[in-house]
């Protein structure tokens, strides 16, 4: 498999907590960092997949089944596919 790195931008104005971080981990985002910028939160993956769009898809159902709704995703043109 490969692992994937990009990030999921999440709808709404945001302060990271403690409790929501508990959430997005119990959630299956243990391979997500989040954070918070002007109210913004974000979580920065780095996800083995089978494909790039596999991989952000399981991200984003880990997303939606803690509560929370996904705006966009971003992928940074540098971030090449590391094989795993």
């Amino acid at each position: 498999m490969t692992k994937y790195e990009f990030t999921l931008i999440i709808k709404g104005q945001f302060e990271l907590t403690e409790e929501i971080a508990d959430e997005l981990f119990e959630a299956g985002c243990d391979d997500g960092t989040p954070g918070v910028c002007n109210g913004v939160l974000s979580i920065d993956f780095h996800r083995e997949g089978n494909s790039l769009e596999a991989a952000i898809h399981s991200a984003i159902t880990d997303v939606k089944s803690a509560g929370y709704a996904v705006e966009r995703a971003e992928i940074e043109a540098e971030a090449m596919p590391q094989t795993v």
